[in-house]
């Protein structure tokens, strides 16, 4: 058993702390509610050990005690993950009941899950399985230990809950009213990529629910921008994948996914076209290479390459491109490429396609910004508007 405090990892040369989990917090603050029910004693540190076997040793915050009700809360530490849930206090309100067992619900600040496709069903609270089983494992070893045999009622709540949502994926994924109760580990570490990856698949699994097989996806915030001037499809109906681009193929054929059409900016998705799907410049960034290599690909002459080369983004390749008159040429180039890599990672079990633009070009010729489609991407388009 180690404790939270011997847990970091280093992450650009930086040494970052490992936090809790939302479900961690609750469980705490659940455990140490009824451990103070069932004694009659106050107590102001409860300990816990996470599924990942860490161990937690917690203030007990805003302790409410009454003779068959007790509240109390824990407050979320994310470590150095950029958590939005950091600092808020997850309370755990349990009381005694007739009917045996340990029965979970939500109170204010905890969201509505309103749409198919996540762990818990429509009409529940998005208090997901491991936090359940983490406070019913917890509260089961109290009644045993003190000899209770009625029941315990656990309700959740977290009093900025329903704000912090706002800044979070759960309006988009049809969680309504407040944050939602997760963690697996019951551990959050640094900088995740396992927990980004883990909402996309959310994402696309809850499009595939409601009956969308034939999905658009975006990397970021520009491919959003481009699809609300540009393309006829609700933004929330697009997907975001970040840099997770082979992730979000290999998650895709997996739920079914028919077609796929990818929109994004240059910068990210010339990386494709050398077969590079995971986009973070931290793993691989050899955008001018692949631009300088369909290029030559497309007749431009050693001087031009030479210039592309030495450029410091993408759009000053574009621009150069452009200016040459090899930009057409070269783009052609690049979508045969992004589409041979797309289906291969796919194995031809979700059709993938791209549209690729670059901001600067729309803004130089007062149009769409649009680069460059793959020879499918009409055809997937259309799929997708049926």
């Amino acid at each position: 058993m180690t404790d939270i405090k011997n847990y970091s990892k280093t992450v650009d040369n930086k040494k970052l702390r490992f936090g809790y989990t939302t479900g961690s917090c609750a469980a705490a603050a659940a455990k140490a509610a009824a451990s103070m029910l069932l004694t009659g004693e106050k107590t102001n540190y409860v300990s816990l050990v996470t599924p990942k076997g860490i161990h937690l040793h917690l203030e007990i915050r805003d302790i409410q005690q009454e003779a068959d009700v007790v509240s109390c809360a824990i407050e979320k530490d994310a470590g150095d993950d950029p958590d939005i849930t950091n600092g808020a206090w997850i309370y755990a309100r349990v009381s005694r009941q007739k009917e045996k067992g340990v029965h979970i619900t939500g109170g204010p600040g905890i969201g509505i899950v309103t749409k198919p496709g996540l762990e818990q069903p429509p009409g529940t609270y998005a208090i997901n399985s491991v936090p359940r089983q983490m406070i019913a494992k917890e509260l089961q070893k109290l009644c045993e230990q003190h000899k209770y045999e009625a029941g315990l009622k656990v309700e959740l709540s977290v009093p900025e809950g329903k704000e912090l949502a706002r800044q979070t994926f759960n309006p988009r994924l049809g969680i309504e009213g407040g944050i939602s109760i997760l963690g697996t580990t019951g551990i959050v570490e640094p900088m995740s990529e396992a927990a980004l990856v883990s909402s996309i698949r959310l994402e696309l699994n809850q499009q595939v629910q409601s009956g969308r097989k034939n999905l658009v996806v975006t990397p970021g915030n520009y491919g959003q921008e481009f699809l609300k001037q540009n393309v006829p499809i609700s933004l929330e109906e697009a997907v975001k994948c970040s840099n997770f681009i082979g992730e979000t193929i290999d998650m895709a054929v997996e739920l079914g996914v028919e077609h796929i059409l990818f929109v994004s900016h240059i910068g990210k998705f010339i990386k494709v076209a050398g077969g590079i799907f995971q986009t973070h410049s931290r793993n691989a960034d050899a955008r001018m290479e692949i631009l300088t290599a369909n290029a030559a690909a497309a007749g431009a002459e050693q001087p031009l390459l030479k210039e592309l080369m030495q450029a410091l983004t993408t759009e000053d390749g574009v621009e150069l491109l452009e200016q040459s008159g090899y930009l057409e040429q070269t783009m052609e180039q690049v979508m045969k490429r992004i589409e041979y890599h797309l289906n291969r990672r796919s194995y031809g079990k979700t059709h993938c396609g791209a549209i690729v633009f670059s901001s600067e070009y729309g803004k130089r010729n007062h149009g769409s910004g649009e680069l460059g489609r793959t020879g499918n991407a009409e055809e997937i388009l259309r799929q997708i508007l049926m």
